[in-house]
């Protein structure tokens, strides 16, 4: 059979995805464009606004997860759209936040004889701050059963400079005096020398930190719970304990067992956590967990109807998706304690091996290594000949793709510059020993590094050559 030309619509699905009209001119950017698009080519001009974003495998600057099993990926694509604050439309997806909220008591030795509650939270931000309104209200009954004029004196919280930012939010947010404890050279972690000076009757709790975001180190809360215990022994004006174990709460756990931090303490009243980080989820998840139900105000919960009867809620945010949940619930029950431990250790031991080849440098001072929580942080060694700074040290890092950020320790200590590598368990041995081979190249390239002044162009072959 022959065919002659024929009049026919223009198929837009054949046409090529950088011969579209999408691609032909700059679309606007801050103001809808007048045509729709076709699902391809809108998918590739938001993928191409994406392209210099740098590669999130190779951010050694953030503690957030930057893998997950395509398994979970699957599971928590199709969770996208469950809104799971509604309990009532979502009862198995509530029944699994349940079941990760048991999990993670018993990960932190709740007492059985105890009615621990918890929830998730949008991250560990929101976990603080759940938890902070909790210490609030709870201090504010106690205060006024004493006879506390509670209005004489703003509240406050005490808080090692260390804090990571949310804290500062709270603060902000609910008019709370936020009460600060310095580093120095010595106490690069909460100074128990000092710190019941900082208590009093308006105090409405000590945060203790589970891993510093500025050096990942701990503080000592074990020896907080005994400070705190003496000083609750002499006064009707009872403080208690909150932990941010944000970076350390699915770490430690497993890595250091014995090391007591967590509910074995009596002092320790509530802890909170990221999902998001050593729970190894994608980001948008947090867990905030209270030893008993007596330390949550009542005026602070919420009931909703759930399988025809009522479940308590406690959220700030009434709408967000279970993706996260679900995925966090994946890896509970994929991994198990055996999983995490291996993928824990397996974390550790990189971590131990970049600290150990940053030392054999010899020209760095290795502040954190890794001990605890797998956080590298270290300065450079005093040397007036040197003219590059670890600023200069983190652009020439980026060349190779590595984000690893340089800045100033907390006040009392901003006249140090430090490096830190966040070591996650997509970081495998092999990268490191490539991370190692580019540091080292890229001090031997700072150091050689100088400026000339040409009198004449040189033709020269410049870049890539394939």
């Amino acid at each position: 059979m022959l065919y002659g030309k024929h009049d026919q619509e223009e198929n837009s699905l054949l046409r090529p995805t950088f011969g579209s009209n999408g691609e032909d001119h700059d679309l606007p950017k801050y103001r809808l464009n007048k045509e729709s698009l076709s699902p391809r080519i809108a998918y590739q001009l938001v993928k191409d606004q994406l392209l210099d974003e740098g590669n999130s495998r190779l951010n050694l600057a953030t503690f957030c997860q930057t893998f997950m099993e395509p398994e979970a990926v699957k599971l928590m694509s199709e969770s996208l759209e469950k809104n799971a604050i509604d309990k009532s439309e979502y009862p198995r997806t509530a029944e699994i936040e349940n079941r990760c909220v048991s999990i993670i008591a018993n990960l932190w030795n709740a007492d059985k004889k105890e009615k621990y509650m918890g929830t998730s939270t949008v991250g560990s931000s929101e976990a603080c701050m759940l938890g902070g309104m909790a210490m609030k209200f709870s201090w504010r009954k106690r205060a006024e059963k004493l006879g506390l004029d509670i209005n004489a004196h703003k509240p406050n919280l005490v808080i090692s400079s260390g804090y990571q930012v949310c804290w500062e939010k709270f603060c902000t947010y609910w008019d709370i005096e936020m009460r600060t404890v310095p580093l120095d050279q010595n106490h690069q972690s909460l100074n128990m020398d000092t710190v019941m000076d900082y208590v009093d009757k308006y105090t409405i709790g000590i945060v203790g930190i589970l891993g510093i975001t500025y050096t990942g180190r701990y503080d000592d809360i074990q020896k907080l719970d005994q400070l705190v215990e003496d000083y609750n022994a002499h006064t009707e004006y009872k403080v208690y304990i909150h932990v941010d174990a944000a970076s350390g709460g699915f770490y430690t756990p497993f890595m250091e067992p014995n090391l007591k931090w967590d509910f074995r303490l009596k002092n320790v009243v509530s802890i909170n956590t990221s999902g998001h980080k050593y729970g190894l989820v994608y980001p948008g998840i947090g867990w905030i967990l209270w030893r008993d139900a007596k330390f949550v105000p009542k005026k602070l919960i919420f009931k909703v109807s759930y399988l025809g009867g009522e479940m308590p809620t406690m959220a700030i945010n009434f709408s967000h998706s279970a993706a996260q949940l679900i995925g966090q619930y994946y890896n509970f029950i994929r991994f198990g304690s055996d999983g995490y431990y291996d993928i824990q250790k397996h974390t550790h031991d990189v971590a131990a091996y970049i600290a150990k080849e940053i030392k054999k440098m010899d020209i760095f001072d290795v502040i954190n290594d890794g001990a605890q929580l797998p956080i590298i942080c270290y300065k450079l060694t005093k040397d007036d000949n040197r003219e590059w700074t670890l600023y200069d040290l983190a652009d020439r890092l980026l060349m190779k793709g590595w984000q690893v950020p340089a800045y100033p320790l907390p006040k009392d200590l901003d006249k140090v510059v430090i490096q830190r590598i966040v070591v996650r368990s997509d970081l495998g041995m092999n990268m490191a020993h490539n991370y190692v081979q580019d540091l080292k190249q890229a001090v031997k390239d700072l150091n050689n590094a100088h400026v000339l002044f040409h009198e004449k162009a040189e033709i020269k072959t410049y870049g890539f050559t394939h």
